[in-house]
């Protein structure tokens, strides 16, 4: 939570709920507690923090039992049963991480309020959750190259229904990752048909079809790979590529989006990794309007009429990369990308690439990805192919 909306008032029946949600007695609450009782923006935003926490915490080596975090977060009867639902496949999530050699030591959630509306019973937030899941590397491995944590920033759209005694209830809940990957604290599936555009679109040229995709099985070997830390930056193709300025561009703009480029909507990733691209070295192919709509062709413009279908879409990005420019090769295993390189997905194995990811890691054999939509920062490639079993892969050697 941010400073400024710590220091915001409870509102009384907020901060009843808020001590019921965590477990405080009610008699620790000092005698001066605000006396209003029209909960506020804030103490919503506290209710849906501890929410939200709890579900992240499902995902931990301690995680609180399934009984405890139910009897704590106060919903509807119906949100109720959801909250069951999801906290249990939570739970099987963990596990399910657990077996292919990922866990998380901790989680910690900060939730920020975007917008709010409280009119009468009814209240909404649309709010940010921002969380980091802390991996259990020492502070030697880290200061070798392992990432501290995964950490990702996620739209949501939280309501609240008042009960006849004054006591918010959470109502729904609704995480928005546009046609990303499925988010770690979140169960729902994305092998459906996206229902955002990516600026790009059916090119002029017939290109045929991929081949074979990558494979996503482990190497026998992993943990004892030594593409690791610091030296699992590829040395430059050429003196016009600089791998270490991809993965600082990366990391500085995972989340807090460059301005000086457009975000598109609920599926800004292929855009994100031109931008990543670009800052690495990448040359502009092109740049005139008739152009836009060739896979020959990669550049930004002014407008997005003035902009390559290829920079912002997934489909196009992959044609013009490894078939029309030669700037990247396939690889045959997802596990065989290093820092700086790429990976796309195709959730519906419609022949059509959804999705497209950077490596800003590599660690024990592990590559970490980056990307926009949702914004996500290290996520390990094993736990995003335990969660998408069904997609085609497409690895790139930048």
């Amino acid at each position: 939570m941010r400073p400024a909306q710590r220091r915001l008032a409870f509102a009384a029946a907020g901060t009843a709920a808020i001590l019921a949600l965590v477990d405080i007695p009610a008699s620790a609450v000092p005698n001066d507690a605000p006396a209003s009782s029209d909960a506020t923006a804030s103490s919503l935003s506290q209710l849906a923090e501890g929410y939200l926490q709890q579900r992240a915490d499902m995902l931990t080596t301690s995680p609180p039992t399934l009984r405890g975090v139910a009897a704590r977060i106060k919903a509807t009867p119906a949100m109720s049963a959801q909250t069951q639902d999801d906290l249990s496949a939570l739970a099987a999530k963990r596990e399910r991480y657990e077996k292919i050699g990922t866990t998380y030591t901790k989680a910690q959630v900060d939730v920020s309020v975007d917008d709010s509306t409280v009119e009468g019973q009814q209240a909404t937030l649309r709010l940010t959750e921002d969380t980091r899941l802390y991996f259990p590397f020492t502070q030697k491995e880290i200061e070798d190259g392992a990432p501290e944590y995964e950490e990702s920033s996620l739209p949501h759209t939280v309501k609240f229904t008042k009960a006849d005694d004054g006591t918010w209830l959470l109502a729904s809940d609704k995480a928005d990752a546009g046609s990303g990957p499925t988010p770690t604290t979140q169960v729902s599936d994305v092998d459906v048909e996206p229902e955002t555009t990516d600026e790009g679109g059916t090119a002029d040229e017939d290109e045929g079809t991929k081949g074979e995709g990558s494979s996503t099985t482990p190497p026998a070997e992993t943990g004892t790979d030594t593409d690791t830390g610091p030296g699992a930056v590829k040395p430059a193709a050429t003196a016009a590529y600089s791998y270490s300025k991809m993965i600082a561009y990366a990391d500085k703009y995972w989340k807090h989006h460059n301005s000086a480029f457009r975000t598109y909507g609920g599926n800004d990733c292929t855009n994100f990794l031109s931008q990543i691209m670009l800052a690495g070295g990448w040359k502009p192919a092109g740049g005139s309007i008739i152009q836009r709509t060739s896979n020959k062709y990669w550049f930004y413009g002014p407008t997005s009429l003035w902009t390559s279908y290829t920079w912002g879409g997934a489909e196009n990005w992959y044609w013009f990369a490894i078939k029309h420019s030669k700037r990247t090769k396939a690889l045959r295993n997802v596990y065989d990308l290093l820092a700086s390189d790429v990976l796309q997905a195709d959730w519906n194995r419609n022949n059509v690439i959804d999705h497209s990811m950077f490596v800003t890691k590599k660690y024990r054999g592990i590559p970490y990805l980056t990307y926009h939509t949702h914004d996500t920062h290290n996520k390990p490639v094993n736990t995003l192919v335990s969660d998408h079993p069904n997609t085609w892969w497409y690895a790139h050697r930048t």
